[in-house]
């Protein structure tokens, strides 16, 4: 089965930098744990990227290999992996989710996006952000709204996906 990250939440974050993960995001971060099974943590990976990331990226195991897949294609040495590994292989960070269902995110991650004492989760697919609850709603709501209002009154979102070959 191919499991997706759907939905929003809003979570708060303690002090020591724990965070609930919503129950349905566990589901899809053990399916695609290729090393989960039942009672142990599973794992995926945090990316939190270069300055201009305000929000941290959660990669399931199987999707960031799947990045990681598509960097070691590129020649070594070229400009693009160099600047690819440092994005999504340097400036992650491995963890687990603990038995409670939860993420702790260190200081250096809260700091990055000025994360304090709520965080909002939202699905992408195969990955899930974490953002704070304000810069969300200030920065990437307005983009999104900005986006539509451009559009025609019947404007319909499907059209913005390609017709599969054959269809």
């Amino acid at each position: 089965m191919n499991r997706r990250f759907r939905g929003e939440s809003h979570h708060k974050v303690d002090a020591k930098g724990r965070v609930s993960i919503p129950a349905s995001y566990r589901r899809v971060i053990e399916a695609a744990d290729p090393n989960w099974t039942s009672g142990e943590a599973p794992e995926l990976v945090i990316v939190y990227g270069d300055h201009r990331r305000k929000f941290l990226e959660c990669y399931t195991m199987k999707a960031i290999n799947e990045v990681d897949d598509q960097i070691d294609a590129l020649p070594r040495g070229s400009r693009e992996r160099k600047i690819l590994q440092t994005l999504f292989q340097g400036q992650s960070f491995p963890t687990s989710v603990d038995e409670t269902g939860r993420l702790v995110l260190p200081v250096k991650l809260r700091q990055k996006i000025d994360l304090k004492g709520e965080a909002f989760f939202l699905a992408a697919g195969d990955t899930f952000q974490i953002w704070k609850p304000e810069t969300y709603a200030e920065e990437e709501v307005a983009k999104t709204e900005a986006f539509l209002d451009e559009q025609d009154e019947d404007f319909d979102p499907l059209t913005l996906l390609k017709a599969k070959k054959g269809e």
